[in-house]
């Protein structure tokens, strides 16, 4: 059963992805369905404390709701919603650090993996974006459109639904996961798509503490005491900061929560971007506030700075605590307000009116309902100001603390990245070459018989068609191809397009011969070419025209021997014959003595490989050529 959708459940951050996970669950009474979930809740609870206890999320943590099946809808891209079997289902927001929404992911696939039955189905703003890092080795029916509803994570492998010839591209959810629980072979994705994603997936213990940055600043007491009961909320307070305004900046000047008069040394684990993000914005505290640092040239001034920098976060974030009920001074019920009038949720209604005002109560309770969900961090100031009333804040415990604990900061030299660290992470995660070979075959003459392959075949206004079989890996192309006209069916086409008294005879094989040749250094053996010959030309002979367009021809070719005459003189006092490769075969040349003819081939080949290279794995004209038409370049690691 569909519905029209609700705009409000339209409107969510951009930073967003969302996660669900669907148990097999045959029940239909809801109190049952009520339970299996919270079972399964219960095991995949126990998986993300063993693999993501120590984890520091950069905005919001993965969580997960029970949705009965009378209690859900799924959004559609289509603008409808259907109607979901129970699973539990959850959304988070991963702000600057895109190695959290990949972490979510790799959760998921543990899940999977761990429970027998569980599927799993993300996506984000972007959509399917699991395909998006798979786009190369995707069938050629795949496309954002045949996708929808076909991804999942089942087994710990990635399964793409694909599209029978009997039945539409659309699929339900529900109709998709009994194929999957059903027949999971036939939707498990090709190896090729696995590893690619899988690649993004390596999230191994000593990986994740190289995302980690540990550091020792000065924060007043009451920072400290509050870190050191969630040291989770370091991400808030440093995001609080980054993104402050005018306003906040009022709060900063005023430090009524956490003042800086009584501060004290304490230990802080970061994420690498959020100890980027803190040391590179810049900030100078006022003096009159109480922040009396030393001197920039000091060895502690960092240690001060860093610290100013955390309690201003804090002071910001129990700035904008406001009541649940309260939503009018709340920056993100201000942001949800703005995206409300950029979808036009009110219709142009008069502000005021009855009807203006009917709908802004609705969308303020359902802000007030799904602010968690809507708004990253709306209710972290609320959590500040609890902990800050709550915590035992003693002094000279936290500076005992500080002096047990005193470790020398981590390096900081991944701050700073060289140009060639910069080439090594570019080829690491795009497949930058460094020394090059032809995987298929190093014989120039089957290089040579590629491009004329591709040369000869058929293309159009809307571009050329690779030749059939020659694309990547033996693969169909990823997108599906269109049908080209044949020269004939050109031929009569722009034909057709001319008046009969501009009518232009063209023969599309001869012009391709004559093109072939140009290319390929051959010299035509058709008489029309030869400007000596008189076949089939006599009855021209008493044409004026003729006589004129002879004697133009003719002072043409002595002007062009001419030409050739000068540069080859030119050439001869120079040693550029020296620079091509030569053809070492009976090359049919034995009556000059130690003459061996240019070997064309090889020095295409040769010539086109220094193209490659000089393209630094950026697009080009000679990858662009040589990928698709199924010579592939690789790396040479022996």
């Amino acid at each position: 059963m569909n519905k029209q959708q609700d705009p409000l459940q339209t409107i969510r951050e951009d930073d967003f992805v969302q996660y669900y996970l669907f148990p097999r669950i045959e029940a239909s009474d809801e109190s049952l369905q009520e339970k299996l979930l919270e079972a399964v809740l219960a095991k995949a609870d126990r998986v993300l404390e063993r693999f993501a206890q120590n984890y520091l999320w950069h905005k919001d943590q993965i969580r997960f709701v029970p949705m009965t099946e009378s209690s859900n809808f799924l959004t559609r891209v289509d603008g409808e919603e259907e109607r979901l079997p129970p699973h539990l289902f959850g959304v988070s927001h991963y702000g600057d650090n895109i190695q959290d929404e990949w972490f979510i992911v790799f959760l998921l696939q543990q899940i999977t993996k761990e429970i027998p039955g569980v599927v799993a189905r993300v996506f984000d703003s972007d959509g399917e974006f699991l395909l998006i890092e798979a786009a190369d080795f995707l069938p050629n029916w795949a496309n954002p459109e045949s996708c929808t509803n076909r991804v999942y994570i089942y087994e710990g492998n990635i399964h793409l639904l694909p599209v029978d010839d009997k039945e539409c591209v659309d699929i339900s959810v529900e109709g998709a996961l009994r194929k999957i629980w059903n027949e999971p072979h036939k939707s498990r994705s090709h190896p090729d798509v696995q590893n690619s994603i899988q690649n993004r997936l390596l999230f191994s213990p000593e990986s994740m503490r190289e995302n980690f940055h540990h550091a020792t600043v000065l924060v007043p007491t009451a920072v400290a005491a509050i870190l050191k009961k969630k040291p989770n909320l370091i991400s808030a307070a440093v995001q609080a900061f980054c993104n402050r305004d005018t306003v906040d900046m009022r709060a900063c000047r005023a430090m009524k929560y956490f003042p800086p008069e009584q501060r004290v040394k304490t230990r802080i684990k970061f994420t690498r971007c959020l100890y980027a993000m803190l040391l590179h914005s810049k900030y100078i505290p006022d003096r009159k506030i109480g922040w009396n640092l030393p001197a920039a040239t000091s060895n502690d001034y960092k240690q001060h700075l860093l610290g100013v920098k955390i309690a201003c976060g804090f002071e910001i974030l129990a700035s904008q605590a406001k009541p649940n009920a309260d939503v009018e001074g709340d920056r993100g019920w201000a942001q949800f307000l703005k995206r409300l009038n950029e979808i036009e949720y009110f219709k142009g209604l008069l502000e005021g009116s009855k009807e203006y005002n009917t709908r802004f109560n609705k969308a303020k309770v359902y802000y007030t309902e799904h602010r968690t969900s809507l708004h990253s961090g709306s209710n972290v100031g609320q959590e500040v100001l609890q902990l800050l009333r709550s915590c035992d804040i003693d002094y000279d415990e936290l500076c005992k603390e500080a002096q047990n604990n005193a470790v020398k900061d981590d390096d900081e030299s991944w701050l700073d990245i060289s140009p060639e660290e910069l080439d090594q992470m570019l080829q690491e995660r795009y497949g930058q070459k460094k020394m090059f070979k032809v995987t298929e075959s190093s014989d120039a003459s089957n290089f040579a018989q590629k491009v004329n392959s591709f040369l000869n075949h058929i293309s159009d206004v809307d571009g050329a068609e690779f030749p059939s079989g020659d694309a990547k890996n033996g693969d169909t192309p990823v997108r599906p191809p269109r049908r080209k006209k044949t020269a004939s069916e050109k031929t009569v086409s722009f034909s057709q397009n001319i008046s009969e008294q501009k009518r232009v005879d063209f023969d599309p094989d001869s012009f391709a011969s004559a093109i072939q040749n140009i290319l390929n250094f051959v010299i035509p053996e058709d008489e029309s070419w030869n400007l000596e010959s008189d076949s089939d030309m006599s009855e021209y002979e008493t044409d004026e025209f003729v006589k004129e367009s002879d004697l133009n021809e003719t002072e043409a070719k002595n002007k062009m021997q001419k030409y050739m005459q000068e540069m080859d003189e030119q050439l001869a006092s120079t040693t550029i014959g020296q620079s091509f490769e030569r053809n070492s075969a009976d090359n049919g040349f034995e009556d000059i003595e130690n003459f061996k003819a240019v070997d064309i081939d090889v020095n295409a080949l040769k010539n086109i490989l220094k193209s490659y290279r000089s393209e630094l794995g950026e697009a080009g004209p000679s990858s662009t050529m040589l990928g698709p038409m199924g010579v592939h370049i690789e790396s040479n690691h022996e």
